[in-house]
């Protein structure tokens, strides 16, 4: 079996002063990246005016068991849609598998399994996506911008969007205090 590719399956980390004002101390959990492309589902900031039980009740879904979790801003790229990345325990319609990650679900079957409260019993549910087109990602990895370090349960599941950050770059060693904003030469 082939090895995922690069940065599939891991946590992709908006460095200070990217200067994409849409991505500060963004986190990504990547989800594909092949030669066509990659997808990423934003996890480091919550969408503000919108929580999980709001949002069962505008897909016209009875929030039943569902807690009223805050919804994640997914990236810029069709921020009405909905994305969960969630423990392998459950699987659905169109669930893809993200070593490193989880799964990932992108249809109304994994709300309504949450609802219910058949669904799975870890997600972050997301509203748009991180895309990149054919190369433009890993022409991104090559310049002052993005750090990527390992996705774990932890990080995915028992840090807040708010923490999570900070704590990505602590896990990798690196205290984001001392990051600097500006590229150098050596």
């Amino acid at each position: 079996m082939d090895d995922p590719p690069f940065l599939t399956g891991k946590l992709l980390l908006a460095m200070p002063g990217m200067g994409d004002p849409r991505f500060d101390h963004a986190v990504i959990a990547m989800c594909a990246h092949d030669e066509d492309g990659a997808l990423g589902i934003g996890i480091g900031h919550h969408r503000s005016g919108i929580r999980l039980r709001a949002l069962l009740s505008q897909l016209g879904l009875d929030p039943g068991e569902a807690p009223d979790l805050a919804i994640h801003h997914g990236g810029p790229v069709e921020p009405g849609r909905g994305f969960v990345l969630h423990s392998t325990d459950w699987g659905g319609q169109d669930t893809i598998g993200v070593p490193g990650v989880g799964a990932l679900t992108g249809t109304i079957d994994v709300l309504r399994a949450i609802a219910e409260g058949t669904g799975p019993s870890r997600y972050i549910v997301a509203l748009g996506y991180a895309g990149w087109g054919e190369g433009q990602l890993d022409e991104e990895m090559t310049r002052h911008g993005w750090f990527a370090v390992p996705a774990s349960e932890t990080l995915l599941f028992d840090t807040d969007a708010d923490g999570r950050w900070q704590a990505s770059f602590q896990e990798a060693g690196i205290d984001p205090r001392l990051l600097s904003n500006e590229t150098g030469i050596a």
